[in-house]
């Protein structure tokens, strides 16, 4: 699956992707609020993690920013099912791109697939010590829950509080509260050939 937003194409990633990945990540502060990133986080990290990415998780992409050239990795977002059979959404931004709004933008698209695939409730969370993933939750419609499960990080070397989240879905074919002018995604697009050639990252 992939899609289009106003300024970012979201794909999958492939494993030539592995060095943009390591750069992205590559600082303590991104990797401390991800769940399973290490740190430091190496290429090695990277080539991992995206040799796992199968079409088992047809909902989690790389963020690209659409440029006039070669397009750049700036980030991630996905859904996956938990352990308790919830759907949660995830995201990160690497630090030169925070506050630009990208992961807000990112996120819509998200709303919009889970919407489209019938998923009826969107939970998602954040670190306590990172508040500015709560501002873009808000935008997107989550409400706190009133919970704040501990979450294991592996940057962090322990548990730590999470403020957590929950967003309402419509079901297709209602009206509901979605965001207006996310792009929908098709349950199975298959990335044509040609335009993986167009869409790969240059190596640095």
């Amino acid at each position: 699956m992939f899609a289009r937003t106003d300024r970012l194409l979201l794909r999958p990633g492939w494993h030539e992707d592995a060095p943009a990945l390591a750069r992205a990540i590559g600082e303590e502060a991104i990797a401390r609020n991800l769940a399973r990133a290490p740190w430091p986080y190496h290429e090695e990290d990277a080539r991992a993690f995206l040799a796992g990415w199968t079409e088992g998780h047809p909902s989690r992409f790389l963020m690209l920013q659409r440029t006039a050239s070669a397009p750049r990795l700036i980030g991630g977002v996905g859904m996956d099912r938990t352990e308790s059979g919830e759907f949660e959404l995830g995201y990160w931004v690497a630090r030169p791109y925070w506050g630009l709004g990208y992961a807000t933008e990112a996120g819509r698209h998200m709303v919009d697939l889970a919407h489209t695939l019938g998923i009826s409730r969107l939970m998602a969370s954040h670190f306590a010590d990172n508040p500015a993933s709560g501002a873009v939750l808000r935008k997107l419609g989550f409400r706190q829950t009133g919970r704040r499960p501990l979450r294991a990080s592996l940057a962090r070397g322990e548990a730590a509080p999470t403020i957590e989240y929950a967003r309402d879905i419509a079901a297709p074919g209602t009206d509901g509260d979605g965001d207006e002018g996310a792009v929908a995604m098709p349950r199975a697009a298959r990335w044509p050939d040609r335009l993986r050639s167009d869409w790969r990252l240059e190596a640095a």
